[in-house]
């Protein structure tokens, strides 16, 4: 039934399709204006030449006539030209109106993607996927944590530096020696026998008192 009637009335346009027609005959019309315009402004050239060859041959009832014809050749190029001017105006307006359809068909597109879009995009699964993400990064930092931890208790090292520290800490304590102290006090270089008695004296202590830290730190090693 459709095809009977688009061969009886011709194809259904759409409305750009209808808009382009109504411009292009807008077109065609502007173009006949400016040729019948050009016509007349030459029939107003040849009417101005003979009322000057009438007038110089004394002619003048001739001469008034053909005045009365350019006067009226004279108003028909102003009508055409005013008749060109709306016409174009029109045909503005209608390049507005296309321009607008492709505006709102370009729109249409994208809205038509943007619902596709949103169709697609599961809310739920995506809140999903970030708890299982938060989850499985939670688990990976605990297991980071452990590997360090075990590390450390492996090597040692920080437990090792810590208990030697507490080991010379105890025995300075017991002969009665702190760290922000000094063990013994630098030898004094003095001019006299009885100078060099009191450094050779103090020499002594020194001596005697690193050979008993050393002895004490025998004994807790082989405690």
């Amino acid at each position: 039934m459709s095809s009977i009637m688009e061969s009886l009335f011709g194809s259904r346009k759409t409305p750009a399709q209808m808009l382009r027609q109504h411009q292009r005959s807008l077109t065609k019309a502007m173009r006949d204006l400016d040729r019948e315009r050009s016509k007349l402004e030459q029939q107003e050239k040849k009417i101005v030449t003979d009322i000057k060859k009438m007038a110089k041959e004394g002619q003048m009832d001739a001469a008034k006539i053909m005045a009365k014809d350019l006067v009226r050749t004279r108003r028909y190029v102003k009508k055409f030209i005013m008749m060109r001017a709306q016409i174009q105006a029109v045909s503005l307006k209608i390049q507005t109106l296309r321009s607008n359809q492709a505006m709102a068909e370009a729109m249409k597109g994208v809205t038509r993607a943007m619902t596709k879009m949103n169709k697609q995009m599961n809310l739920p699964e995506i809140q999903k996927i970030m708890m299982e993400f938060e989850k499985q990064s939670e688990i990976m930092d605990m297991k980071e944590e452990m590997m360090n931890d075990t590390i450390d208790d492996v090597m040692g090292d920080a437990d090792d530096d810590e208990e030697s520290d507490q080991i010379v800490n105890q025995v300075l304590d017991e002969i009665g020696i702190s760290l922000g102290q000094s063990m013994v006090d630098a030898p004094i270089t003095a001019t006299g026998g009885g100078g060099g008695k009191v450094t050779e004296a103090k020499t002594a202590v020194a001596d005697s008192a690193d050979a008993d830290l050393q002895a004490r730190l025998d004994n807790l090693r082989r405690d």
